[in-house]
């Protein structure tokens, strides 16, 4: 009697494990094959564009101090000609 009342909660739950199986199934797929990769791309680029992100600071700072030296000499060259003519 017990056994034919919990038949069909065991199917049920069958159904709702394999159904539940085949999701995982899915969801693997999808990290596999999509995210995965997605990532692994990012991590490989991360690095080297943070270098080359990092060496133009450096030379955009380099350009700055340069370019307000040449403000300076230009600014004291007109003095100079100024007094010359």
């Amino acid at each position: 009697m017990m056994d034919t009342k919990l038949k069909p909660l065991n199917e049920k739950i069958g159904k709702l494990e394999a159904d539940m199986n085949s999701g995982f199934s899915r969801i693997n797929m999808v990290l596999e094959n999509e995210i995965r990769p997605d990532i692994k791309l990012l991590a490989e680029n991360y690095l080297p564009a943070a270098k080359r992100y990092e060496k133009a600071t450096l030379e955009t700072e380099s350009m700055k101090a340069d370019i307000e030296l040449l403000k300076k000499v230009v600014a004291e060259h007109s003095d100079k000609l100024k007094k010359i003519s």
